[in-house]
This record gives C-alpha cells, sequence and structure tokens, in this order.
C-alpha cells in the first residue's frame, strides 16, 4: 500500500514541480540582465520561495539548525553530504547568503529547468579536463565576489550502506587555495522523501543542520583537510541519525 501511495505522491510531486517552474524560469531569464553578486542575491530568493510553496504543497517540512555559524562578513566553502536529487532544493535556497554549487553541465541542457540550474551553479564537465580546470576558476571567483560555494565531495548521490562515501579533493584544495573555512552541513531523510532509483515520492520532515566553521591551515595540506571534514561529517550523521 505505501508503494502504491508513494506512486501517487510522485505523480503529484512531478505537477507541482512542473507547475511552479513555470514562472520562476520566467523570472531567472529576467534576472539574467542583473550583474553578479546581486543575481545569485536575487536568485537565492527567488528559490526560496519556489522551494518553500513546493516543500507545503507536496506536505513535506524542512527543519534548519545551525545558520547561526555563519559570521557577516565571512564567506565559507559548505560541504554538504548527497543521498538524494531532493538535497539541492534543501541545500541552496537555505544556506543564508547567496552561493552557488558545482553542478553537472549535462544538466543544463533540460528545457526551461537548465535556465534555472544554470542561474544557481557553476557547471563541470567531469569527463572534460578543461572543464574542470574552468569550474575551479570559477569557483575561486564566486568566492571573491563574496558568496559562498556550495560543494558536494561525494561527488554523486550515497547509494551505499556508508555514512558517507569518500570525498573528491576539489573543494578542500580551494579552501586551502584559497584560504576559506568550511561549513559542514548534513542533510537528512531526502533518501526517505526522494530516494534513489525510484519513481516514489513520500511526505516527510527533511532537515539540514550547518556545523561550526572550519578554520583553514595551509600547512596541513587538502588530503589531511578532507579527512578531518569526513570524519567530523561522518561520525555527525551517524549521531544525529534518526532511523
Amino acid at each position: 500500500m505505501r508503494n502504491i501511495l508513494g506512486k501517487i505522491f510522485a505523480v503529484w510531486a512531478l505537477v507541482v514541480f512542473v507547475i511552479t517552474l513555470l514562472p520562476v524560469a520566467l523570472l531567472m531569464w529576467i534576472i539574467g540582465m542583473v550583474k553578479e553578486p546581486k543575481r545569485t542575491q536575487i536568485f537565492r530568493q527567488i528559490s526560496k520561495v519556489w522551494m518553500r510553496v513546493f516543500f507545503f504543497l507536496t506536505a513535506c517540512r524542512l527543519k534548519i539548525v545551525g545558520k547561526k555559524n555563519f559570521k557577516p562578513g565571512q564567506n565559507y566553502i559548505v560541504t554538504c553530504n548527497h543521498n538524494s536529487f531532493m538535497d539541492v532544493p534543501v541545500a541552496t535556497p537555505f544556506i543564508p547568503r547567496a552561493n552557488k554549487t558545482i553542478a553537472k553541465a549535462e544538466m543544463a541542457k533540460i528545457p526551461l529547468f537548465g535556465l534555472i540550474y544554470k542561474r544557481g551553479s557553476v557547471l563541470v564537465d567531469r569527463n572534460d579536463r578543461k572543464s574542470r580546470e574552468d569550474s575551479f576558476k570559477k569557483m575561486k571567483q564566486v568566492l571573491q565576489m563574496g558568496m559562498d560555494m556550495c560543494i558536494y565531495p561525494e561527488g554523486t548521490r550515497n547509494k551505499t550502506e556508508l555514512p558517507l562515501k569518500e570525498f573528491h579533493s576539489g573543494a578542500f584544495r580551494l579552501a586551502i587555495e584559497t584560504r576559506t573555512a568550511i561549513i559542514p552541513a548534513l542533510i537528512f531523510n531526502t533518501k526517505k522523501v526522494l530516494p534513489a532509483g525510484r519513481f516514489y515520492f513520500w511526505p516527510a520532515k527533511m532537515e539540514l543542520h550547518f556545523l561550526p566553521a572550519v578554520q583553514v591551515n595551509e600547512e596541513e595540506g587538502y588530503e589531511r583537510l578532507k579527512g578531518k571534514i569526513h570524519r567530523i561529517m561522518s561520525e555527525y550523521y551517524q549521531l544525529h541519525l534518526k532511523k
């Protein structure tokens, strides 16, 4: 019975997403005339309203913990775990300040949605070395403009039984080279709402927890920093995961 209801909810969630997508796409096209970083500040406000409407209409709830860890006048690299396609709608709009996320270039080709996707992202083709190098430079530019970068260091969704997959090094090399502090962030229950590999949607309470900032020490190197952040996030996730 739950599986049947999950499919019905999935149809409803898809309908809501498509219908609300249309006016949002128009707004995103209009703000293309605005220069950065103001454009991304407006993008975040629009996407926040959009997601609040979407969550309300699909009976999902979102609890946010730790916004006080974002200090005025500082920008951060926010590292999130990745369990579901719901992670980006939960994280990017609700990070307290203007931010961009690193994202797959191929997703930008989707009609209408691709326009929104590009507005909030630094695009990368992971199979193209030049694209990876260019995206790294663009992430540095985002930080230089005073915005935050939201990065999913696992790279792809975690479909394993482990709390976190192994991390890629990009976020930590970026932190070392730009001397930018990292705020680890943990997302809970998005896998229950939108699990991977199934046409299924289940209304649930999701949570987004921002942990205290981790300052960067150039001397420790990005590999050690990567291990430290992985340990912090893994321990916190296991401690607060609700079965």
